[in-house]
């Protein structure tokens, strides 16, 4: 008979995050720029008292455990106290994002069956108009103080989000209950047909802001003030929220300004050392402060994931500004954190070229994330660098099943990302498409992420996107699709001839063409589905 450890059962608990950052970094700022255009200060111990009212107002309106509670918001102090209030409570935390379109909106509140939703001021008009249309929704609160709140509203059930937690005490103990219980859901939509809900527990979400903190994952430590631009709806903003309680941080919340001047003032008004984004929100701010000439004084290091990270971003980052980018791979289906690109002690006599060929991979997996490359028969293909398959992975806060759906996503136990990818000796994974991206030409796979990075380190290339073209001999054929920077001049055929050297001949484009801008998910990713109907007609030089 085997022995059993003689331990305690602690069940890992979300509130026990906030319950941690408010007993031990209680004084640690938490700074917002709201949608009210001000700039707001408050700490963990005030965020975690907040919440704890937060919890009783939600009794009050008769919200009973595992309700979806819904937020329509921007990253700020509010929505964290929500994120706390409404999991820690033992109801479910249901970010949505704003920028979906409002159909969608709608289909996605109806399917979590939301009965409040949380609203920030600019988007109200959005939840006023869907409001007829979700008969779950039992309350709006909008996001504001009194002041602040419509003199006029056709909806029955508005409540004032400060009126709510001034009518508490704050006399509220979190509860204790089973850490499997769901905290949060999140809707992906990198899915064929409708959004599919991930639901995650206490547990999961707990594990997740351990491995986060890791120094070889986002390395965050109670000196460092980090500033999420990843939306708090993408995702829990990759988990910073309850990393940042974890190791009791400053945490900075940028609101709906995201241009590169509004966040380089953040950034160097509070002393900013970190921060995790999309590449698309870079390339704004990389233009900002190339165009003014400006450094940064205290930003040391950024967390690039949701897209494949341009290697040139990369390199104009480190070389040009000092700053240290952690390319990163992730799924809303993993919680998201996957795999990370950090060097390992053996790289360390390595050329700096050679370290960064290595750090442009998405990286080596964290503890807690198993993850494998097959072929189309389901075959396992080996680490070796060069064959490529689909990734599929596995792991303490990867998703077993959607919400509301019956099929199991899984094959043979493993979550098929979608991904394509290969993973090297050393455990360094690369995306080299997405399965429904990549371009097939005479049967043999060109990757148009490789085709997109090498175009954007052409100096008059602000953005490329890579598509599949019919082509009446090699079935598909390459077509860059460009937006030029801001005063530049340069033609196809000098972005053509740029390819050479850089890949295979066989791989080089047919076609270049030029447009004002390139259409992006509401989650920045690039809209490739978008761009390929755009294009579904255009004529190759070469057919």
């Amino acid at each position: 008979m085997s022995l059993m450890g003689q331990m305690m059962h602690m069940p890992l608990m979300i509130s026990s995050l906030l319950t941690h950052a408010a007993r031990h970094n209680g004084d640690v700022e938490i700074v917002s720029k709201r949608v009210e255009g001000d700039m707001h200060r408050t700490n963990w111990t005030e965020v975690e008292l907040r919440s704890r009212k937060l919890a009783q107002a939600l009794d009050r309106l008769g919200l009973e455990a595992g309700d979806r509670v819904g937020t329509l918001a921007w990253n700020g102090y509010r929505h964290m106290e929500i994120y706390y209030a409404v999991s820690g409570s033992q109801r479910v935390c249901h970010t949505i994002n704003p920028r979906l379109f409002p159909q969608q909106v709608a289909w996605i509140a109806n399917d979590a069956q939301d009965k409040v939703i949380f609203v920030d001021l600019n988007i109200f008009p959005l939840v006023e108009k869907l409001a007829p249309s979700l008969p779950a929704l039992q309350h709006v609160v909008l996001m504001c103080a009194r002041e602040n709140m419509p003199r006029e509203c056709a909806l029955p059930h508005l409540h004032c989000y400060e009126d709510l937690i001034a009518a508490e005490d704050g006399n509220y103990c979190w509860p204790s209950f089973d850490e499997n219980t769901a905290a949060s859901i999140c809707y992906t939509s990198g899915t064929t047909g409708n959004p599919k809900g991930a639901v995650y527990s206490h547990r999961s979400t707990v594990l997740h802001a351990f491995a986060a903190a890791l120094p070889d994952a986002m390395s965050l430590k109670a000196t460092d003030t980090v500033l999420p631009v990843v939306p708090m709806f993408h995702v829990n903003a990759w988990g910073l929220p309850y990393t940042a309680a974890m190791v009791g941080c400053k945490l900075v919340f940028p609101g709906h300004h995201l241009d590169g001047a509004s966040l380089y003032n953040l950034f160097e008004e509070e002393k900013v050392t970190m921060s995790a984004g999309v590449p698309t929100i870079w390339l704004g701010l990389l233009n900002h402060v190339k165009t003014n000439n400006l450094k940064f004084s205290t930003f040391k290091s950024t967390i690039i994931g949701g897209a494949a990270c341009p290697p040139a971003m990369i390199r104009t980052f480190e070389n040009d500004y000092n700053v240290e980018v952690i390319h990163a791979w992730g799924m809303t289906e993993l919680s998201p954190l996957g795999t990370l690109g950090r060097l390992k002690s053996k790289h360390a006599d390595w050329s700096t070229e050679d370290k960064q060929k290595l750090l442009e991979k998405q990286g080596k997996s964290v503890y807690g994330i198993d993850m494998r490359i097959v072929d189309a028969e389901g075959k396992v293909l080996p680490w070796d660098g060069k064959s490529a398959g689909d990734l599929e992975v596995r792991g303490h806060w990867v998703i077993s099943g959607y919400f509301n759906i019956d099929k199991s996503p899984l094959h043979d136990g493993w979550f098929p990302t979608g991904d394509v990818a290969t993973i090297d000796p050393d455990g360094y994974m690369q995306i080299t498409d997405r399965s429904k991206d990549v371009i097939k030409s005479g049967g043999e796979w060109i990757s148009s992420i490789d085709l997109e990075n090498a175009l954007m380190a052409h100096p008059a290339v602000q953005e490329a996107a890579a598509i599949a073209c019919h082509h009446p001999k090699w079935d598909e054929r390459p077509l860059m699709v460009v937006v030029k920077k801001p005063g530049a001049e340069v033609s196809k055929e000098e972005l053509i001839a740029f390819y050479k050297g850089k890949i295979p001949n066989w791989q080089t484009p047919d076609d270049v063409v030029f447009v004002d801008e390139i259409p992006h998910t509401a989650t920045g990713k690039i809209w490739k589905l978008q761009l390929r109907e755009k294009f579904k007609d255009h004529k190759l030089p070469t057919a």
